[in-house]
């Protein structure tokens, strides 16, 4: 994969997937903006980038909140020039069946998982255009194409940041701006890793390699949309979960 002195901004960069796509970004030479609400996780990952011999930095912004992130595109716009590559990465669960699910957590997951990327988009894409450059990748899930029982917020946030993120490729691709989904199945991180054995076996049972995907899995395919020869894919849903949802 080509970079030519890229910057990128990952959101949700302070564990699990973001943080590998993160760290894949850093050792192809990109320069990469490590975003989460917690400043010690993603100052840990950019500080084991550096350490490492990349280059990173941390920055903590509230996803859930549209004027911390218009701060924030602002901020990192004037101090980079420019930012080549986005990935919204962030997201969060509130599960639970319908009938007892509150307007509270219906919310806060369409906030932090789906509006978080509108306003990450709006903020930085429209400078992309300008630019007439720029990589942006959606990390949704397969859930957000079959659905899932107990997980309706997440799954309509899924589901809507897929649709969002072919409109959006519809509207910037005069400029040279791609923008792609990437949607896991399950992947072996912190989240996975709280289910128990059987709800694991059970899962499993979903998959036809019969096994959980690697972190690394998600990170190598959004480090390819986000490089030079992707440039020609644009409005595409990537799943890579064991052919569960094929």
């Amino acid at each position: 994969m080509t970079f030519k002195e890229r910057t990128a901004i990952v959101t949700g960069a302070g564990r699990g997937i973001g943080k590998g796509i993160a760290e894949v970004l850093a050792a192809n030479g990109v320069s990469v903006i490590c975003v989460s609400k917690s400043e010690s996780s993603c100052g840990a990952v950019a500080a084991a980038i550096t350490a490492a011999g990349g280059k990173a930095r941390a920055m903590a912004v509230d996803v859930s909140d549209g004027a911390a992130i218009s701060a924030a595109a602002e901020t990192l716009l004037k101090e980079f020039g420019k930012i080549d590559i986005l990935v919204n990465n962030a997201g969060i669960t509130r599960d639970g069946l319908l009938a007892r699910m509150s307007e509270e957590d219906w919310n806060l997951v369409i906030q932090t998982n789906l509006t978080s990327c509108f306003h990450w988009t709006k903020a930085i894409g429209w400078p992309m255009c300008r630019a007439r450059y720029g990589r942006i990748v959606n990390i949704a899930s397969v859930v957000g194409l079959v659905g899932n029982a107990g997980q309706a917020n997440y799954a309509a946030a899924k589901g809507g940041m897929i649709s969002f993120t072919k409109s959006v490729a519809k509207e910037f691709a005069r400029r040279s701006v791609t923008a792609n989904v990437v949607a896991p199945g399950f992947i072996k991180t912190d989240m996975t890793a709280t289910l128990s054995e059987d709800v694991q076996k059970a899962a499993q049972q979903l998959i036809p390699m019969q096994r959980f995907g690697e972190v690394a899995d998600i990170a190598h395919m959004a480090a390819f949309l986000a490089s030079e020869e992707a440039g020609y894919v644009t409005g595409q849903v990537f799943t890579v979960d064991g052919g569960m949802a094929m």
